[in-house]
């Protein structure tokens, strides 16, 4: 039975209908999502599935990044961060692996993200690059594509592998420069911060104080400057530089003119 409308006939094709995978003509109807098979123009011709194309093998290569952010870049956010990342990889040419699903994005984590404002000078950055590139080669192109206040260290090729691989942050030092007269008092308090047996901190919006003694493992000050060793923990509040800085008495340092920085970040091993 022919369908209506459909004047195909066996051994040649009909221009009113198109044909599906399997060989049919199918006819489209006055509204356009109407489909019926044309069982005329299906004995005319016989046509084979395409042949399932083999997947080529991904690269997958995961690499470790030691960087510094340093001068105007510090008052960048983290995403903005994240995407001039992305921009400096499209220029050096480096493909970045990207995960699935509908909206792809490229495998790149800051184990440590920084705060607008603070410099970095020994930050991490983990990616997954879809090319086989040495440590040299990388840190060649993305030194030569790097913008003003960006610099690169560092570069370690990991292992195969994810989960074993990531980076856990286990400490971080920031330091800042201590004006000449305050640092009678700031050592003082530093002094006062270390005998105590508590120094409970309460932020805004928290009914429980955080312990900064459960964090703090270096505290010192030494010909001007102010250096802090902060445990990090992957759960639950943990204080950071600044508020450290308010139980000195120094959190007006940065507005006057000092800039915090962190120097080192550790991973744990």
């Amino acid at each position: 039975m022919k369908v209506p409308g459909c004047n195909g006939s066996a051994g040649e094709a009909n221009p009113r209908c198109r044909r599906d995978n399997r060989g049919r003509g199918l006819r489209q109807d006055v509204h356009p999502r109407v489909i019926r098979p044309c069982l005329d123009c299906s004995r005319a011709v016989t046509m084979q599935p395409p042949a399932p194309q083999r997947a080529e093998p991904t690269v997958r290569q995961r690499v470790r990044i030691r960087f510094s952010k340093q001068g105007d870049l510090r008052l960048i956010g983290h995403r903005d961060l994240v995407r001039a990342m992305e921009r400096l990889f499209r220029r050096a040419e480096l493909p970045l692996g990207m995960s699935q699903g509908f909206h792809p994005k490229p495998r790149m984590s800051f184990p440590a993200a920084l705060a607008v404002g603070i410099e970095g000078l020994d930050e991490i950055l983990e990616i997954e690059l879809a090319a086989e590139v040495s440590a040299e080669q990388l840190l060649g192109r993305l030194t030569d594509h790097a913008v003003p206040g960006l610099a690169f260290h560092h570069v370690e090729i990991l292992p195969p592998g994810i989960k074993g691989n990531k980076a856990r942050v286990a400490r971080a030092t920031c330091q800042i420069v201590v004006p000449a007269e305050r640092q009678p008092e700031t050592a003082r308090r530093v002094a006062a911060i270390l005998a105590a047996d508590s120094c409970p901190i309460q932020r805004p919006g928290r009914s429980k104080p955080i312990e900064l003694h459960e964090f703090l493992e270096a505290l010192t000050l030494t010909e001007g400057i102010l250096s802090m060793t902060l445990r990090v923990t992957q759960q639950g509040a943990a204080p950071g530089p600044r508020d450290v800085l308010e139980v000195l008495g120094l959190n007006d340092l940065e507005a006057g003119g000092s800039r915090l920085r962190r120097t080192r970040v550790e991973i744990a091993s």
